[in-house]
C-alpha cells in the first residue's frame, strides 16, 4: 500500500462510515475498482484502523454528550441508582447495544477476515443494505408518532441489527438506524444513538487490530502509510457526521438505498 492509496481509502472511510452506504464495503470494493493489488494481511488491519479513526470523529463531535454520559454512568453506580438519570441509562443502553455484535464478532472473526477479500460477497451485502434502508423507511413512514428517546428494547433491537454489520457491505449505521426506524425512533435520534453505540465495539476492534498491526512484517515502514489514512479518515469523518445529521433531519434514506443497490449490482455484473 502506498501513501496515496492510504489517503484515498481514508477519505472513502471517513465519508462512508456514518453515511449508510457501508464504509467496509467501499474499502473492499475500492481496491478492486482501482485495480490495486494490496496484500490481504494489510487490508484487514488497515480497514479496522481507519474505522477506529472515524471513532475519533465521534468523540470530537459528541464530546459534551459523551462526558455527560460517562459522569452520570459512574455517579449512578456509586450512588447505587444507575437508572434514575437519563444519561446514566443511556450509558447502560450503549452497553446493551454492544453485547450482541461483540459476542458474534469474536466467534466468527476468521470468517469476517475472509469476507474482507471478497468483492462478490461484499456487493451482495451492499444490495442487502439498500433493501434494509428501504424497509426501514417504508415502515417508519407508516408510524404516526415517532419516539425521540431511546429505551431498553430500542437499544437491544438496534444492537441486534449491528450484528449484521460485522460483514463488509452491510452498513453499520444503515442497519442500526434501520433498527431504530423499525422501533419508531425518529431518524435523527436513531442516527445519533447509532454513532454513540459504535464506540465500545470500535474500541474493541481497534485493540484487536493493534495486535495484528504489531505482528505485521516491516511495521516500521508501514506505519507512516497507515497514519496518513488514519488522520484523513478522522478529519473527513467529523464533517460526515455533521452533514448526515442535518440531512436526516429533513430527508429519508431512499437515496442511499438506491446507491447501494446500484453499486452492488454494478460490481456483480462486472464480476460475471
Amino acid at each position: 500500500m502506498t501513501i496515496l492509496q492510504s489517503i484515498i481509502l481514508g477519505i472513502i472511510q471517513g465519508a462512508t462510515e456514518f453515511i449508510p452506504i457501508s464504509s467496509s464495503g467501499h474499502l473492499v470494493l475500492a481496491p478492486y475498482i482501482f485495480g490495486w493489488n494490496i496484500p490481504p494481511s494489510e487490508t484487514f488491519v488497515f480497514d479496522v484502523l481507519v474505522q477506529v479513526a472515524t471513532l475519533i470523529a465521534v468523540f470530537v463531535y459528541f464530546y459534551k454528550e459523551i462526558l455527560l454520559i460517562i459522569k452520570s454512568f459512574i455517579k449512578g453506580i456509586l450512588s447505587k441508582s444507575p437508572f434514575e438519570d437519563e444519561n446514566s441509562k443511556l450509558g447502560w443502553y450503549i452497553i446493551v447495544a454492544t453485547i450482541p455484535a461483540g459476542i458474534i464478532g469474536i466467534l466468527i472473526k476468521s470468517r469476517v477476515e475472509d469476507a474482507f477479500n471478497s468483492p462478490k460477497y461484499t456487493s451482495i451485502a451492499l444490495i442487502i443494505t439498500g433493501v434494509l434502508l428501504f424497509i426501514g423507511e417504508l415502515i417508519n413512514r407508516k408510524s404516526v408518532q415517532k419516539k425521540s428517546e431511546i429505551g431498553f428494547f430500542d437499544a437491544l433491537w438496534m444492537g441486534l441489527f449491528q450484528v449484521l454489520a460485522i460483514f463488509p457491505g452491510i452498513s453499520r449505521s444503515g442497519s442500526t438506524i434501520t433498527g431504530g426506524l423499525l422501533r419508531n425512533v425518529n431518524r435523527r435520534d436513531a442516527a445519533k444513538f447509532s454513532f454513540l453505540m459504535s464506540i465500545p465495539i470500535m474500541l474493541a476492534a481497534g485493540a484487536l487490530a493493534l495486535v495484528d498491526l504489531i505482528n505485521l512484517p516491516n511495521i516500521e515502514g508501514q506505519f507512516p502509510i497507515y497514519l496518513a489514512g488514519f488522520v484523513t479518515s478522522a478529519i473527513v469523518g467529523y464533517f460526515s457526521i455533521k452533514w448526515l445529521l442535518q440531512f436526516l433531519s429533513k430527508r429519508p434514506m431512499y437515496l442511499f438505498a438506491i446507491y447501494c443497490i446500484i453499486l452492488g449490482s454494478g460490481v456483480l455484473i462486472s464480476l460475471a
